[in-house]
């Protein structure tokens, strides 16, 4: 298990509360969202992706209500090893972070990258590339808000060669949204 694992799988537990209702709306995505549900419509426009984390995972789960406030739909799902998924999906473990979201073309975003990023990045996707990645944890990264602390992070273009560029610098918490 990997330190990013270990500690999303450790000092994340106090979303697990969340968890469960983020967990209720996800496996029923494909439906119509209630109004002010915070949960998109699924419509022909809509982005469906697949989330890999640990049940466990509090900011896993509140990276989830980020990306279903921001259009994308996710059904979420508990490999019995996050490590061996990433690997499968072509993410060095320098690029790693506690969850993986993966659409329907094979796109991987590893970590808290912001919603709008994954959206920008999938209506236009860079050649030779596997996806985005935001390594690590970054205090006030989309499901990793603490009060008024905030690290600016970079978020990685990887490409299918194993290296990586930097494809955004979030500077602000408001450059998320």
């Amino acid at each position: 298990m990997s330190l990013f694992e270990k500690v999303s799988t450790l000092g994340c537990l106090g979303g697990s509360l969340l968890l469960l209702g983020v967990t209720a709306h996800a496996s029923d995505y494909g439906k119509e969202a209630k109004a002010g549900s915070g949960v998109a419509e699924v419509t022909s426009e809509t982005r469906v992706v697949d989330v890999y984390k640990s049940p466990t995972c509090g900011c896993c789960a509140e990276w989830i209500t980020h990306a279903q406030t921001h259009g994308l739909i996710s059904k979420v799902h508990h490999p019995s090893s996050l490590a061996e998924k990433k690997s499968a999906l072509g993410i060095g473990t320098q690029y790693r972070s506690c969850h993986t979201a993966v659409d329907k073309q094979g796109y991987v975003f590893e970590g808290h990258v912001p919603a709008k990023l994954v959206t920008q990045f999938l209506a236009n996707p860079p050649e030779g590339a596997i996806g985005l990645s935001v390594p690590g944890m970054p205090a006030g990264s989309p499901g990793m808000e603490m009060a008024n602390t905030f690290t600016p992070y970079p978020v990685l273009l990887l490409m299918k060669d194993g290296s990586a560029v930097v494809y955004a610098k979030i500077d602000q918490q408001s450059e998320q949204y």
